[in-house]
């Protein structure tokens, strides 16, 4: 069968094949020649494209509408989780400065060596006097030597451990009664607290050596032996340890420390008893003085002493005496407001952008995809008047530009850092009414982000109507799919029919032109009659 003519210009095709109305009319168009030109004889019609060019006259121009609402909705609803996702980004910076914690940010730090220290809840500014006697460690103890013999074998029972308050067992077996075998199966026990145990050989013989992994003079080390079978020196391992005493007061004078250390303080220390073994390191804690009052602790983060503050104690810190000083942590202060700063610059460029117009763009891609949208325009009135009105404070009004923060021409804030480094450390009321009183700008923008937001909001809303409209664009597709279907169905039987109709006609036309003659032929009757 022959194609369908091709008679539009060189521009009406390009201008087809960019527009689906076009070139649905150019193949309608196309379509009729192809009619034409199987009616008058000089071909059979090419039924699929025929069909398929009359159903696309047909649905081109819903088809096209429907595909645009569709490819319209996904913009809106990415450009809407885009501005979610911005809202939140402000709101979990405005959460350092309304949850209590700002302006509760504290410095620790301490004057000389081995003394570090971290500000928490509850911390307030000012300066102590610390002593530090001692750190907190924990115990080892070494057995007596064992010769090669005994260390190979030392006969089998129950080893009963204990590290303060916790106990495990360990059983002694033929398997495991040298003392490699011992120091393995206490290290692998189920329940063991943090006693760890190594083989010392020495010139005396191997020794067992147990060492607590926990500080603190309450964790001694205990060892009973029960069910001893074929002693060689097993019975030897028991050992018992008790906890020493508590440190005694420094001398002060005018509150700083004039004497501590060794000569005045007495080290707690831990005293243990059974022959062969020896006490190599005490259990001990931590014993400091803070302005002349004693506080230990199991572990060298000392932070029941003084409220809010954690210090951390290295064996550099010992026999010194320092001040610590607590101050407010401004820096964390001006980091937290800029950050805000900072991202609702990032929300405002980003509604800016979802709702700009560029008329040098290409057409179709002009308009921002949330240009004059409702939502969009609530949420910026909203903002941006919140970010112009200032607060009540005093009697005075206090607003973002008290401490720096410039509203500039696009909507987005522009930070003056000395004058804010200066409000922070010089203007704590301000900063206050801004961001952590009640009713302070930092909480009425946290109120109407939520109110946005949350389920139910004017985002979670908008976000049900767009969804809401793709399902109705979805519905209508599937329709249109079904009416051209049946239009495909109804034009493929009429048109094979007429293409049928027309082979036919064409064939008897060809024979009554062979019979009788016709404007170039005589045909076979005339040619008989003239013989």
């Amino acid at each position: 069968m022959s194609s369908i003519s091709g008679t539009t210009s060189g521009t009406t095709s390009s201008s087809a094949s960019s527009n689906p109305l076009a070139a649905a009319l150019l193949a309608e168009q196309e379509a009729a020649q192809s009619v034409i030109s199987g009616s008058t004889g000089n071909s059979s019609l090419d039924v699929n494209s025929l069909v398929s060019a009359l159903v696309s006259a047909k649905t081109a121009g819903q088809s096209a509408t429907l595909n645009s609402q569709l490819s319209n909705d996904g913009l809106q609803l990415s450009a809407i989780d885009s501005l979610s996702a911005m809202l939140e980004g402000v709101q979990a910076a405005l959460a350092a400065l309304t949850n209590g914690s700002f302006q509760s940010s504290f410095d620790a730090t301490a004057t000389g060596t081995g003394v570090t220290a971290t500000a928490g809840t509850g911390a307030v500014a000012n300066s102590y006097t610390l002593a530090v006697s001692q750190i907190a460690q924990g115990q080892s103890l070494k057995s007596g030597g064992f010769s090669t013999s005994q260390s190979s074998g030392l006969g089998t029972g129950t080893l009963n451990l204990s590290l303060g308050s916790q106990q495990f067992s360990v059983s002694v077996t033929a398997a495991n009664d040298s003392l490699t075998g011992i120091a393995a199966a206490i290290n692998s026990a189920t329940g063991n607290p943090g006693i760890s145990a190594t083989v010392v050989t020495g010139t005396d013989g191997q020794h067992l050596v147990l060492s607590s992994t926990q500080t603190g003079a309450a964790n001694v080390i205990g060892v009973s032996v029960t069910g001893v079978q074929n002693n060689n020196g097993l019975s030897d391992l028991g050992v018992s340890s008790t906890v020493g005493t508590a440190p005694s007061t420094p001398t002060f004078t005018s509150g700083v420390t004039t004497s501590y250390g060794a000569s005045t303080i007495t080290s707690s220390a831990n005293t243990y008893a059974d022959a062969g073994w020896t006490q190599t390191t005490a259990a001990e804690d931590a014993e400091v003085f803070i302005n002349g009052t004693a506080a230990t602790s199991a572990s060298n983060a000392v932070s029941s002493a003084i409220t809010g503050i954690t210090v951390n104690l290295s064996g550099a810190a010992a026999g010194t005496s320092q001040t610590l000083n607590v101050s407010a942590d401004t820096t964390s202060q001006e980091t937290d407001i800029t950050n805000f700063v900072t991202a609702y610059n990032t929300l405002v460029s980003t509604m800016n952008s979802l709702s700009s117009f560029s008329s040098s763009a290409a057409t179709g891609s002009q308009a921002g995809p949330l240009l004059g949208d409702s939502t969009l325009q609530t949420i910026q009135n909203t903002l941006s008047n919140l970010i112009g009105t200032g607060v009540q404070s005093g009697g005075t009004t206090v607003s973002l530009a008290t401490i720096g923060i410039k509203l500039q021409s696009d909507g987005t804030l522009s930070v003056n850092t000395a004058t804010l480094d200066s409000a922070v450390q010089n203007n704590p009321t301000a900063i206050t009414a801004l961001f952590t009183a009640t009713g302070s700008l930092g909480q009425q923008l946290n109120s109407s982000i939520t109110g946005f937001t949350q389920t139910g909001g004017i985002i979670d809303n908008r976000t049900d109507a767009i969804n809401a409209n793709i399902t109705s664009v979805k519905a209508q597709q599937a329709t249109l799919a079904t009416y051209a279907a049946q239009l495909t169905a109804q034009y493929n039987s009429e048109f094979t029919a007429l293409n049928s109709l027309m082979a036919q006609t064409n064939s008897d036309s060809q024979y009554l032109t062979q019979l009788f003659g016709g404007a170039n032929s005589a045909g076979a009757l005339a040619s008989a009659n003239n013989q």
